[in-house]
């Protein structure tokens, strides 16, 4: 191609070029327009989210801060409250010492009269003490509620008559094995029982009224009979047992319907407290000889079985303590004396604070003057506040 030729095309390289490159610097301006519109539109879009959160950041700790005075105002009621709780307990205990309790017999003429030809009869049947103990119950003086271990109904206690330190405790209304703690710290500082030992007794125990009397285990039989076991701890032997000489025996205590025998110790010995059909209205009393078993004597009782939850013997006095289906406040609301040393009208109405529910156990030590409760699964110690009988 010649050289006027390459001239000629030259100008129309230039001119197609110069169109194309114009073509591109349009395309990337609108490419750029439309970039910067999306910024745009993302920065307005974030400033207004921003905008948003600050807002809600702001109601929510308006919100919080609400929040907390109303959480401080219902601390200060819950304070007040429960002020006021204690002060309304102590005025009831107060009106409730000054009244009497209501009557714990119900008004039957037959019954009146079947009571009155029993205590003719058995007028001069009154129990020879072994011992000088003439003191009674007069208040609950504390309460110390321990821990909260096992079941909701069970059993804790320690050696009525030696003076052992150990803690046994049956959980539960029917179990063949006893849980042994060494010592009183090792039982409230330690929810497991990893650090007692276990006692697998040859027959398995049904309720909670069981006793641990001088270095032997006292417990019901739960198969067969009502049979008391007299268990020999240190051996782990079985050295007797009874068949309790009562037909037809039913619950003991009418909200306690696990426990048919209370086996109870005080400073007089050994007790047994039931119930029988021949006369299921009413609590009986028999004194235990500890070595054979054998029933010294017996009693028939005033005390109802009718929302009776427990009961416990004190220098010779059974006392019953009752309560209410829908567990409230348990008093000692009736009391025998076997001695006849202490008028029923001469007791002291006692008390029991309430706290969780209703009583499946109380036990009387006779060498702490205290009593070890189980109350809904809590462990508690009562200590009781004593006084001289007044004699009939």
């Amino acid at each position: 191609m010649g050289p006027w030729r390459c001239l000629l095309l030259l100008p129309l390289l230039t001119t197609a070029l110069h169109a194309q490159q114009q073509q591109f610097m349009e395309y990337v301006e609108r490419r750029l327009t439309l970039l910067e519109e999306r910024i745009s539109q993302w920065h307005d879009q974030s400033s207004r989210y921003s905008t948003e959160l600050r807002d809600f950041k702001n109601q929510v700790l308006g919100m919080l801060e609400t929040a907390e005075k109303e959480r401080e105002a219902m601390r200060s009621e819950a304070e007040s409250a429960a002020v006021r709780v204690d002060r309304l307990e102590r005025e009831v205990d107060y009106l409730e010492t000054q009244n009497p309790a209501p009557p714990c017999v119900e008004v039957d003429e037959t019954l009146m009269e079947k009571q009155v030809a029993t205590a003719k009869q058995r007028k001069n049947e009154k129990y020879t003490k072994l011992t000088d103990c003439s003191d009674t119950i007069a208040s609950v003086r504390a309460m110390k509620i321990l821990k909260r271990f096992g079941s909701t109904s069970g059993l804790w206690t320690k050696d009525a008559a030696g003076n052992s330190e150990k803690i046994y405790v049956f959980d539960g209304t029917a179990n063949d094995t006893v849980y042994v703690f060494p010592r009183m710290r090792e039982f409230t500082l330690f929810s497991a029982t990893r650090k007692a030992a276990r006692i697998k007794l040859p027959y398995p125990w049904v309720g909670t009224g069981h006793l641990v009397y001088d270095g032997h285990l006292y417990y019901i039989r739960q198969q067969g009979p009502f049979q008391v076991i007299k268990f020999n701890l240190a051996n782990k032997t079985v050295v007797d047992s009874s068949v309790f000489p009562a037909e037809e025996q039913i619950p003991v205590f009418g909200l306690s319907p696990f426990t048919y025998i209370e086996v109870a110790a005080d400073e007089e010995g050994l007790w047994a407290i039931y119930a029988t059909k021949e006369d299921e209205k009413n609590i009986c009393l028999a004194k235990l000889d500890p070595t054979s078993l054998d029933i010294e004597q017996m009693w028939d009782t005033p005390c109802p079985r009718e929302n009776a939850e427990g009961a416990f013997v004190v220098c010779g006095a059974l006392h019953v303590v009752y309560n209410t289906r829908l567990p409230s406040r348990s008093r000692v609301q009736c009391v025998f004396d076997v001695s006849g040393t202490l008028a029923p009208e001469d007791a002291s109405l006692v008390y029991f604070p309430k706290r969780y529910g209703s009583h499946s156990s109380m036990k009387y030590s006779p060498q702490e003057r205290q009593i070890y409760a189980w109350d809904d699964g809590y462990q508690i110690i009562y200590r009781m506040e004593m006084k001289k009988k007044l004699e009939v």
